[in-house]
């Protein structure tokens, strides 16, 4: 197989939960601009009509689908409806996520962090938590559950799970419910893989460190957290949405075709540690 042949998208068919925004957008662009048609599937109407005309001027396939996943009715529907553009599904980024509000501490990084009263486990309300766990856990559960009707009377197709370095180390700035999530996220994703193997269908996880997103009510975003974030980082700097590009599509293509269950951790080294 040709070098070309070998990361090539061209022709696919995917669907991008939380796909207007974010990590979600970058996915979507991944796999659009190197020829997929790719629906991208958000609750925000308003910015995924904007996202879908913007991608759509730049000669790209590009489709929206306004959904919550935690409506599971409504998310077959619309995943559904994706299938149908081409009658095969092969490829499915179940990335749609929340933050779930400041954790126990009150900053990203630096040698103090003073404690957060409405981040400690006796303040913690059922809401916050139930919301985190319905979008961030049951809505990929389901998200999974309906490509998986698509993929395997196909058999094949590419599930790709967005996770996080939450999933397996303690950043206690962020909310507990994210890191319960993500933590079963990548178990699930696991799971899963385990048991689509046998049907040529690749599950796969991606566990980004700190990007530039919104999640964190857009913390991420403000000049001074990138820069004590950056002190950190053996990289020396944040992450941006093009950084996981390259990942995205190599999971996506036929080039990670022998690779499954794995999750592959993307922050420019910083669960390695600070160097300095």
């Amino acid at each position: 197989m040709q070098f070309e042949q070998l990361f090539s998208v061209r022709g696919y068919n995917a669907v991008v939960t939380g796909g207007a925004s974010g990590l979600g957008l970058a996915f979507a662009e991944a796999l659009a601009a190197n020829g997929a048609q790719v629906t991208l599937l958000d609750v925000d109407g308003a910015q995924l009509e904007q996202e879908v005309t913007r991608m759509r001027s730049l000669g790209w396939q590009v489709h929206g689908e306004v959904a919550d996943v935690r409506d599971h009715a409504a998310l077959d529907a619309a995943i559904d409806r994706a299938a149908a553009l081409t009658g095969r599904l092969d490829v499915i980024f179940a990335n749609a996520g929340v933050d779930s509000g400041p954790g126990f501490v009150g900053n990203w990084a630096g040698d103090t962090r003073p404690r957060n009263p409405l981040g400690a486990l006796e303040n913690y309300t059922d809401e916050r938590w139930n919301r985190v766990i319905d979008i961030n856990l049951n809505g990929v559960f389901a998200t999974l559950r309906s490509a998986a009707r698509h993929m395997r009377p196909n058999r094949s197709g590419k599930m790709i799970v967005t996770t996080s370095v939450a999933a397996y180390q303690c950043e206690p700035a962020i909310g507990s419910a994210y890191m319960a999530a993500k933590a079963a996220l990548t178990h699930l994703t696991r799971c899963v893989a385990q048991e689509m193997a046998a049907d040529g269908i690749n599950v796969n996880a991606i566990a980004p460190g700190f990007f530039i997103t919104n999640i964190g009510g857009g913390h991420a975003k403000h000049p001074a957290v990138q820069q004590a974030m950056s002190k950190v980082i053996p990289m020396g700097r944040v992450g941006f949405p093009d950084d996981i590009k390259g990942l995205a599509l190599f999971l996506a293509s036929p080039a990670s075709a022998y690779i499954t269950g794995q999750q592959f951790t993307i922050d420019g080294g910083w669960t390695l540690g600070s160097v300095g």
